[in-house]
């Protein structure tokens, strides 16, 4: 008798040229991610060739109960960690049957921008730095934390191993694994300040592909904590006190910056994102305001500050760009929630196409 484990490992590729697509949507408030699965006839490598496909937008928050159909574009193609085989996830984006992009749907702006010959002529690179934190799944509590209860004080547990410092680390390498199997072009993995949290990076990714590999990444991250029977939260404060957010700061150069001279461009992009402070304030997440207070390497929300090598700037540039006078800098606000269709669009508009006078 097959066990249950058996069929869901069942490899199909020797009974059936047919494969499974997992269509992949963001839903109605901004950071639930959804997904629905359909058979296709063969393998597919091209978004282009794939059907579109339809959902009801009033289960989602994202529709009318009387006119509730949605319907979804596929964008991007990664290779199903799951299924594995030919199967395939598909990132899509939401549109009214008009064709109109619906209100949640900010790849469509994003990939305006991205698309714009100026932004394409400087190919701008990002690599996000994703945190977030585990939580046990019946009492919305940290991993790792005594239930009701607090560990020690921050300290030890960034980057930390042992069974009293390192919470989750199972799933933290199965998530890794899986990236790489999918294409996601994630570059690592470590633990973070609070226990129970970690980090994972993407990139460096070249424009929209920064924002469909990291909701991808963030699909994957909560299909596995699914199977590991725990919460994956994005909250950027989700402990208050004495306690580090979490963010996902966002790394970024052009080919302005990456050649020689290109501090001088750095510099020049940086007064730019600083006179557009309270706009990328406002897009870079909910509940930001907790975490950017000037604590726990942030600056204040209110405050405009940068840096080299100083993380509790809102952009920090590193050593090493300083001395090679070209390369890239960190933008430290972005919280842990953010959309990185927004964010990333956002700081190419700043600082390729936005003229401040």
């Amino acid at each position: 008798m097959a066990q249950l484990s058996d069929l869901v490992n069942l490899d199909l590729t020797d009974s059936t040229t047919k494969i499974i697509a997992e269509y992949i949507w963001i839903g109605g408030s901004g950071m639930d991610i959804r997904s629905k699965a359909r058979t296709l006839a063969g393998p597919v490598d091209d978004p282009k060739k794939l059907p579109k496909w339809n959902y009801d937008g009033s289960s989602t928050g994202q529709a009318p109960g009387e006119d509730s159909e949605v319907i979804l574009y596929p964008q991007a193609i990664f290779k199903d960690p799951f299924r594995r085989g030919n199967n395939i996830l598909v990132m899509c984006d939401a549109y009214t049957p008009a064709g109109e992009p619906i209100p949640t749907n900010k790849r469509c702006a994003a990939a305006k921008i991205f698309s714009n010959p100026k932004v394409e002529k400087e190919v701008p690179w990002y690599g996000i730095e994703q945190e977030y934190t585990l939580l046990q799944k019946d009492v919305n509590w940290p991993l790792g934390w005594p239930q009701g209860g607090f560990p020690g004080p921050q300290g030890p547990y960034y980057c930390g191993i042992g069974a009293d410092k390192a919470f989750g680390r199972d799933i933290v390498d199965a998530h890794y694994k899986a990236c790489l199997y999918a294409g996601i072009n994630i570059s690592g993995i470590n633990g973070e300040v609070m226990p129970g949290q970690w980090e994972f990076q993407v990139g460096p990714a070249v424009g929209i592909s920064a924002g469909d590999e990291l909701w991808v990444a963030r699909y994957i991250l909560e299909r596995i904590t699914e199977i590991a029977g725990v919460v994956v939260s994005f909250d950027p404060k989700p402990i208050p006190g004495d306690w580090n957010g979490a963010g996902a700061h966002c790394n970024y150069s052009t080919k302005s910056m990456r050649e020689e001279g290109g501090y001088e461009v750095i510099k020049k992009a940086i007064e730019k994102m600083g006179l557009r402070h309270k706009e990328h304030i406002v897009a870079y997440g909910d509940g930001n305001e907790r975490r950017l207070t000037g604590r726990h390497e942030t600056a204040d929300i209110n405050t405009f500050i940068w840096g080299v090598a100083n993380r509790g700037a809102s952009i920090r540039v590193g050593r090493d760009t300083e001395k090679e006078g070209k390369g890239y800098f960190e933008d430290r606000r972005p919280a842990s929630n953010m959309d990185p269709y927004v964010v990333t669009s956002m700081i190419a508009e700043t600082t390729i196409l936005w003229n401040k006078s």
